[in-house]
């Protein structure tokens, strides 16, 4: 048997599509990201989250600079205090495990039950592996946010409306990503129902911490939640950790400085242009498609995009690749190369440190293949025929 065939009846083997291995792989990375960042110096993000909840139950500011518990500030909603509220009591190793894995859980039932065929689930859990590594070590809500979006769509492909607003609401109370589970609201059959949960999810989760906390405090800290947003905005544009998005590379790479609303628009038009082939709606690869380009939308179109919230898009860039119901050329398969490679390598010790250093990171290159792919996912929403 030659090269080519050994390693076709490698990927062949039953193990390697056992959703019992993939599920115990993604439960494994996130006890490997647990050890690796046990050490409080080595938690930055756990740290700012577990502040959260006790700043809360102290009365204190959420968002004021604590140096002498962590680096940085939060920018998570109110509501946050009490997602992280388990994991913040407990002894803190025991609550940053339990923290990734419940993290890594999440994403994993959501792109279960996200009504994929067995083929697109075992692509998401081998192609994303990498990345969730990424997010894991840094402790990252985004992995729940891609989740979040994958269960938006799932409950209005299921017509389970009310619980799509629950998962749109609650990614937008602690993070804002969440709002673009909007996107999906022409794919409802039940649009007055879902307009009716979104208020309602809308009262209840603005409400909720005020039970704990009080009314009084919680509305003040709203106020400084949007206050700092808007401040971070400003610091994201001057950050090499930050603004690794479209936006960001644009202006690294010309060295211009312009409005972000000159490239913010033309993409808000081109993510919109499919929706006027509304015949299409009817091929579940379509809204596939569409569910792909709002993964990397939401990452490309944001300055506060960070290296280790890709594992969003790169969710998404599967689905472009596994959901057109047309054979795949050379071109796609180099591009999905080209993904791996340059968004998710480079970042590690696996990827050459001079071009890490050199070029990927002052030019915010890793958001570039995730920006081809989304652009001729684009173009194919456009031009191509959807049907089965």
């Amino acid at each position: 048997m030659d090269i080519k065939g050994k390693i076709s009846s490698f990927l062949k083997h039953p193990l390697l599509h056992d959703y019992r291995v993939l599920m115990g792989l993604w439960v494994l990375l996130a006890v490997i990201g647990a050890i690796a960042k046990m050490k409080p110096e080595r938690c930055n993000n756990f740290l700012i989250f577990k502040g959260t909840f006790w700043h809360a139950w102290d009365g204190t500011s959420l968002y004021a600079a604590y140096p002498e518990e962590y680096f940085d500030v939060n920018h998570y909603g109110p509501l946050f205090s009490l997602v992280i509220a388990p994991f913040a009591v407990m002894p803190h190793f025991l609550g940053l495990l339990l923290w990734l894995v419940a993290l890594t859980l999440f994403l994993y039932a959501a792109v279960h039950w996200s009504q994929f065929t067995l083929r697109q689930q075992i692509f998401v859990f081998w192609f994303c592996a990498h990345e969730l590594l990424t997010a894991l070590y840094m402790q990252q809500f985004n992995i729940a946010i891609a989740a979040i979006i994958l269960l938006a769509y799932y409950c209005i492909e299921k017509e389970k409306d009310f619980w799509a607003a629950f998962f749109i609401m609650l990614g937008t109370f602690v993070k804002l990503y969440g709002i673009v589970g909007l996107a999906f609201f022409f794919f409802s059959k039940h649009k007055g129902k879902f307009v009716g949960s979104l208020l309602l999810w809308a009262v209840i989760m603005f409400v909720a911490p005020m039970v704990f906390h009080g009314p009084d405090y919680i509305i003040g800290q709203y106020q400084e939640w949007l206050t700092g947003l808007a401040g971070k905005n400003d610091e994201n544009l001057t950050s090499i950790a930050q603004n690794i998005s479209l936006l960001g590379m644009v202006h690294r790479t010309t060295g211009l400085s312009f409005s972000d609303l000159w490239l913010i628009i033309p993409g808000l038009v081109l993510f919109a242009l499919p929706y006027v082939r509304y015949l299409q709606f009817r091929n579940v690869a379509f809204r596939q498609t569409l569910l792909a380009s709002v993964l990397m939308f939401v990452v490309l179109f944001s300055t506060g995009s960070e290296s280790s919230g890709y594992i969003i898009p790169f969710v998404g860039v599967v689905i472009w690749y596994t959901a057109a119901p047309w054979k795949r050329n050379n071109w796609d398969i180099a591009l999905l190369v080209f993904v791996f490679v340059l968004s998710s390598l480079s970042p590690s010790d696996l990827f050459p440190a001079y071009l890490r250093k050199e070029w990927v990171q002052p030019y915010a290159l890793k958001a570039l293949p995730v920006t081809l792919v989304w652009l001729k996912l684009s173009y194919e929403m456009l031009t191509k025929n959807y049907v089965r």
